[in-house]
């Protein structure tokens, strides 16, 4: 499934060159100084500690003050992320919320050894968070799933990012070990 996943992006990527009219998921001021760039994966469990963990204290310290802008990229790396991400971005006026839900509960609905399984779990999921989200209407968004894959190729090609979370800070790759003292260090640099 995930071989098949890479050969559909790669093509996708060669293929391509439309920009959906769809809306970036971000925190913090438009004009802050320093911008970041989280290419993720929705069944990475690791990104989900990094929002569990470190987005928290960022949000305080960083985004709150108006000192740093992220946005969450995506770079899905199996079937259940690339529908998860199309659910992130469908709902516009929620999606900051949503992708923070999926993340914070993510042991819940990545479950399954099926695509149809795990969607059906994502669905319930969805419903019962209480998102009005068309859950079909969203996972087959032709706009959606483009700006979704065109996330992934433009990571891959711009910035090389091969596994997730990957952090770009101010167009450079974060090339620490990612926790928050590191990234504390490199953006107190920046300010």
């Amino acid at each position: 499934m995930r071989k098949l996943l890479f050969i559909f992006i790669a093509i996708f990527g060669l293929f391509n060159s439309s920009s959906a009219e769809t809306i970036r998921i971000t925190s913090g001021k438009e004009n802050a100084k320093i911008t970041i760039i989280a290419y993720e994966s929705l069944t990475c469990s690791h990104c989900a500690d990094f929002h569990k963990k470190i987005y928290p204290q960022l949000k305080k310290d960083f985004i709150d003050p108006g000192l740093v802008k992220i946005e969450f990229r995506h770079f899905p790396l199996d079937a259940a992320a690339f529908n998860a991400s199309k659910i992130a971005q469908c709902n516009q006026l929620q999606s900051l919320e949503i992708l923070e839900s999926l993340y914070a509960n993510q042991q819940e609905w990545v479950k399954g050894k099926t695509v149809i399984e795990l969607n059906e779990n994502l669905k319930k999921f969805i419903n019962k968070e209480g998102y009005k989200i068309d859950f079909e209407k969203c996972i087959n968004d032709k706009k959606i799933e483009d700006f979704v894959l065109n996330d992934r190729v433009e990571g891959a090609k711009k910035y090389k990012v091969n596994s997730t979370p990957t952090i770009i800070i101010n167009n450079k790759k974060f090339d620490k070990s990612l926790n928050y003292k590191n990234l504390k260090k490199s953006l107190e640099k920046l300010i």
